[in-house]
């Protein structure tokens, strides 16, 4: 079984209908307003993509608790102050109770109990434990746990144990206490007696157990947690964010809760832990995603090339190398998702490791292409070619099935994925009359990140001194942009098609994904004008930020996952398509739009909101499901506030464009700390005029936008 991951960085993320999730590593935690995790509901301490706790439940002398307030200390780490229920006639109570929670690697809970009162205080304290060992599909889809298992559980003097085996394997939890608590079949309990204005308190510790092996807590009994790991990475990923300065303190709260929320959503790489990658979301998707984490890195290259770096070192070592139609791997393929729970057979394609994604393999190519822009060492980049030309071996071989230049899709596994590319809902490719479109499928977006691929490679191979190398692959780009422009273009619509379908001919809905299209760089120069109107059109811009599909086509649902509603990372990766072809005031109107739609969310932008039109006065409509925080989601700003500076390095070729236009309401505007290589660039933006400092020797500025 592939390895998990471990976490850092970030405040406590908010759930929905009154929870609260922890996050650390492969742990997280769901729990209500008090603390506690009630059976029967979407809650729990999962570890490893497994249900560890199903039950904990606080009890005074049978009595729930009251909570008063929540305070949130770190993404691991919050207290739970409550009260005692008052005793019949009374109004108040005088007994105060502090559940201090910290996660890592299972669960810590400090107990805290102070009497108030004038008399002492006399009661049983109990913690009602039980564990299902759900995986985590059956929790998110609420479906019973399976019963096919072996069950067990064990009461010593020293902890309670609860297990469950299946296949041959064991995921199990022991619950302890310091002081030792009195442990039975149901959970723990302590016998109080606390003077008046005493504090009792205690320290339960609830370890995960792999087979025959319990993990090490991050955080045991007894040890401060300001010495933990977590806190130390967090630390470091704070102190490693540049630093912006302007008049507008709301753009400053959503930068700074972006780059908190990709640190609680940083995962470590168990067997090189300082190769850091990034989670797709909270709660449901801590783990390792490609497309998500691909796209992230891309967009947080300019703070974090470590990120980038490390999600690329990450994703090769899991580089597919044979055929398996069950999980979809082949030879070079990047894969989708990454899983850990004891029943694999429930996650996609019944694997650890899923690949059937269409878009990550020429994603991966392009992010090494970006990363050697942004000047990184060659040292970093060779070991990664080789994975690079798998990828496009791929391309060529599997991604290319038919052999007609284009990679699509179809899926080789019942239990695999219908659609492969970032809109993989059942219904999310569908013609302009609402059709669901019948594969193989060739995706529009998934031709530009082929084409940007072999552009990318094309670059690394003239770094290399490869010149024959590098004319083959700018050729072979061309060609595929003359192809794309000739079977996706929709003459009478002035728009390309959403995707050929598998007898080749256009689906002809208007999405987002051209917008990709132009990000990349496939879009011919004389369509850009006509694709840029359609994306600013009433019909796609919502005001906050761009449809996924236009409300005037057949399938449109503002409520729906991919079929209208808007996905703050999709109008950013547009905005910058329009900059790209030098539309400033289009990609300007859907950069304010994604700030406007963060300023409105509390700085936090969820995974996607409802595409309903903009309302005076009114914020996005939630769609009820959003993972938040989520990667992209947390990275769009980054990408929208780069794309306001039109700020694009060619490391390799000696040149720096930067050319900013950025909107006089965020003016002026210092961003410092971007790293260019081991460089760190300060620029500063005012009303007519701007400047870089921190340029190293041997790299020119171009005060111009890189040419489309």
């Amino acid at each position: 079984m592939t390895a998990p991951w471990e976490f850092g960085g970030g405040p406590p993320a908010e759930g929905q209908q009154g929870t609260t999730t922890l996050l650390e590593g492969s742990s997280f935690c769901v729990s209500g307003a008090v603390g506690d995790i009630e059976p029967g509901q979407v809650e729990g301490l999962f570890f490893r993509d497994t249900r560890i706790l199903s039950t904990w439940r606080l009890r005074l002398d049978d009595q729930p608790v009251q909570g008063l307030t929540i305070r949130h200390h770190e993404p691991f780490s919050a207290t739970f102050v409550c009260r005692a229920a008052p005793a019949a006639g009374h109004a108040d109570s005088p007994v105060l109770v502090r559940r201090t929670r910290h996660l890592g690697d299972g669960m810590r809970e400090d107990l805290t109990v102070s009497n108030f009162g004038p008399e002492p205080l006399r009661c049983t304290l109990s913690v009602e434990v039980d564990a299902d060992f759900a995986d985590i599909f059956e929790v998110k889809e609420n479906r019973p746990p399976t019963n096919t298992v072996e069950m067990g559980v064990e009461v010593s003097g020293e902890g309670l144990d609860l297990a469950r085996t299946w296949g041959g394997h064991t995921r199990g939890v022991r619950v302890t206490g310091a002081p030792s608590p009195r442990y039975d079949l149901h959970g723990v309990s302590y016998r109080l007696e606390v003077a008046p204005n005493a504090t009792w308190s205690a320290c339960l510790q609830v370890l995960p157990r792999l087979d025959e092996d319990t993990v090490v807590p991050r955080h045991p009994c007894g040890q401060e947690v300001a010495e933990s790991i977590p806190i130390g990475r967090l630390s470091e990923w704070r102190e490693r964010t540049a630093v912006v300065s302007g008049p507008d303190d709301g753009l400053l709260a959503i930068l700074r809760q972006s780059w908190e929320d990709l640190g609680i959503l940083r995962i470590h790489d168990p067997e090189s832990p300082e190769r850091e990658v990034v989670a797709a979301g909270a709660p449901w998707f801590m783990t390792l995603f490609g497309r998500d984490a691909l796209l992230t890195s891309w967009m947080t290259l300019p703070l974090s090339p470590r990120l980038a770096l490390g999600t690329l070192q990450v994703l090769a070592r899991h580089q597919g190398r044979r055929e398996d139609r069950g999980t979809e791997e082949q030879p070079g393929r990047i894969l989708h998702e990454m899983r850990f729970g004891l029943r694999s057979v429930l996650a996609l394609g019944g694997g650890n490791v899923y690949y059937g994604t269409a878009d990550a393999t020429a994603l991966f190519v392009m992010l090494v292409g970006e990363l050697s822009r942004w000047g990184a060492p060659w040292s970093d980049i060779a070991p990664l070619l080789p994975h690079v030309d798998r990828a496009l071996q791929w391309i060529d071989e599997f991604g290319d099935r038919d052999g007609d230049g284009f990679v699509e899709y179809a899926r080789l596994s019942d239990g695999g994925l219908v659609n492969q590319g970032w809109k993989d809902s059942w219904d999310g490719i569908t013609d302009a009359a609402g059709r669901a479109a019948e594969g193989p499928i060739a995706l529009c977006e998934v031709q530009g990140y082929t084409y940007a691929a072999m552009v990318a490679r094309a670059e690394l191979a003239r770094r290399a001194g490869e010149s024959d190398l590098a004319a083959h692959w700018e050729q072979r780009a061309r060609r595929l942009r003359g192809s794309f422009d000739e079977h996706f273009w929709l003459e009478g619509r002035g728009h390309h098609a959403l995707a050929l379908d598998g007898s080749k001919r256009p689906v002809d809905s208007l999405t987002s994904n051209i917008g990709h299209c132009l990000w990349t760089g496939i879009v011919r120069p004389e369509r850009a004008s006509s694709v840029a109107a359609h994306l600013t059109s009433p019909e796609m811009f919502s005001g906050w930020g761009v449809r996924t599909l236009a409300s005037s086509m057949g399938a449109y649902n503002p409520m729906s996952y991919h079929n209208g509603s808007v996905w703050p990372h999709d109008s950013a990766i547009v905005a910058a398509g329009l900059m790209r072809y030098g539309f400033v005031e289009g990609a300007t109107t859907v950069a304010r739009g994604v700030l406007d739609a963060a300023r409105a969310t509390g700085g936090r932008l969820p995974e996607l909101f409802c595409g309903f039109d903009r309302e005076e006065g009114e914020p996005p409509v939630p769609y009820p499901t959003a993972c938040s925080p989520q990667a992209w989601a947390a990275a769009a700003p980054l990408l929208v506030l780069r794309t306001l500076l039109r700020l694009d390095p060619r490391a390799p070729d000696g040149r720096v464009h930067l050319a900013p236009v950025v909107p006089d309401g965020l003016l002026p505007l210092v961003v410092s700390g971007v790293r260019l290589g081991e460089a760190l660039l300060t620029v500063d933006v005012g009303p007519g005029r701007w400047r870089l400092d921190g340029l190293p020797p041997g790299l020119e500025l171009e005060p111009t936008p890189v040419a489309p």
